[in-house]
């Protein structure tokens, strides 16, 4: 991995799709982060039409971040993401992309300073509107539907489309509060040292989760049948 230089973390990306029917569900947990964020900092997201999404500041001076959901679909987040780097200034390697990994089990975190599309279509997009694979990314795992191929294929939208059980809360809280620290590390370490601890991190939640058994079947979204969606990293 390139080492980042500490402050270098402009702009914290968060993908998804808008509406309140997809809201909560397993592909939009990059939204997930940035409003726990946002939370936080007590500052609300305005939409700003010149940047195609929702869109708030935390922090000051050195330590300001930009937070940025985009509001075009998953499937064309990168003309979103273009426009908040082209109006800002900014350098690819200075934005941080959050998003779903369904290859990455509940619990799971994977920073990259690079690296291909693997069948996300939010991430296709950004690739293909930036011109490279040269920009961050946190992969935010969210289990696979199964582990066979042919039904994990059949069950994908309806998985991603559906929303975390109750069972698994206390791993997305405990996963989302990672997230957030990691980009406190990210801001004051760089990338490298902070992907030293974010891709060792296992929610402590989850391995009790499996000593219990594995979970029932996802709840599905009646957002199942929309063709907004895109497909999650495989």
């Amino acid at each position: 991995m390139t080492a980042s230089p500490a402050g270098s973390l402009q702009l914290l990306v968060g993908l998804g799709n808008p509406g309140d029917k997809y809201a909560g569900t397993r592909h939009n947990v990059g939204f997930m982060a940035l409003e726990r964020l946002a939370a936080a900092a007590g500052v609300p997201f305005k939409h700003q039409a010149k940047l195609h999404g929702l869109f708030c500041e935390v922090g000051q001076g050195a330590n300001r971040l930009r937070l940025l959901m985009p509001q075009t679909f998953m499937n064309d987040s990168g003309r979103s993401i273009r426009a908040a780097l082209d109006w800002y200034g900014l350098a690819p390697g200075q934005l941080l992309l959050l998003v779903d990994d369904m290859d990455l089990s509940l619990g799971r975190l994977r920073l990259r300073a690079s690296g291909g599309a693997g069948g996300h279509n939010g991430l296709r997009s950004t690739i293909a509107h930036l011109g490279g694979q040269d920009f961050p990314r946190l992969r935010i795992g969210i289990g696979a539907p199964s582990a066979n191929p042919v039904e994990r294929k059949e069950r994908t939208i309806s998985h991603v489309l559906g929303r975390f059980q109750a069972s698994e809360q206390p791993i997305l809280g405990e996963v989302l509060a990672e997230v957030s620290s990691g980009i406190d590390l990210i801001q004051r370490l760089g990338l490298e040292r902070a992907a030293n601890r974010l891709n060792s991190f296992g929610a402590p939640s989850a391995a009790k989760l499996v000593d219990a058994g594995a979970p029932a079947k996802p709840q599905a979204s009646s957002a199942a049948s929309s063709p907004a969606p895109s497909r999650p990293s495989p």
